[in-house]
């Protein structure tokens, strides 16, 4: 597997993944129903905003974005997301994509990185991200309106290096 940022033309290779993971209404806050053109936007921002691909061969398995987490005096601080083939969940693609995103923050200059939106019933998410020194500094009592299991917490995460 092989990590790189991705080219813009490469939006047709992430879309799918895009889709099916948003469309599961689990883990991401984005209107389940969003179209290819919204998703595009949401996803394939412009600078400062980095987007990353991890590749198998000529397959696309996972993508993150990487972007300030605020604008002007918020922007030392990261914000990532991260969305894995749904098909290829569990072989450390996330992993991997996370710790290559980490170290590309630190590389650029961000003094750490906040999740906003950590879905508490994602508990594969929940243990990755405090297995790599992230904490939950608050939690937001039923903000999300889970698929299957109604109304569930959010957490915030953060690093600080």
């Amino acid at each position: 597997m092989r990590i790189r940022p991705a080219n813009a033309d490469e939006w047709p290779l992430i879309w799918p993944i895009w889709h099916r993971v948003v469309a599961a209404g689990d883990t991401y806050c984005w209107d389940p129903d969003t179209g290819e053109t919204t998703a595009r936007g949401l996803w394939m921002m412009p600078p400062p905003a980095e987007v990353w691909v991890a590749v198998e061969g000529a397959v696309v398995v996972g993508t993150a974005l990487l972007k300030p987490n605020q604008p002007g005096l918020g922007d030392h601080v990261a914000n990532a997301g991260f969305m894995v083939d749904p098909d290829s969940g569990g072989r450390g693609i996330g992993r991997a994509l996370a710790l290559r995103v980490i170290d590309r923050a630190k590389e650029i200059g961000y003094r750490a990185m906040q999740f906003n939106a950590v879905v508490s019933t994602n508990d594969r998410a929940v243990r990755l991200w405090r297995s790599l020194g992230f904490e939950i500094v608050g939690t937001v009592p039923q903000a999300f309106r889970h698929s299957r299991h109604g109304l569930v917490d959010l957490h915030v995460m953060y690093q600080r290096w």
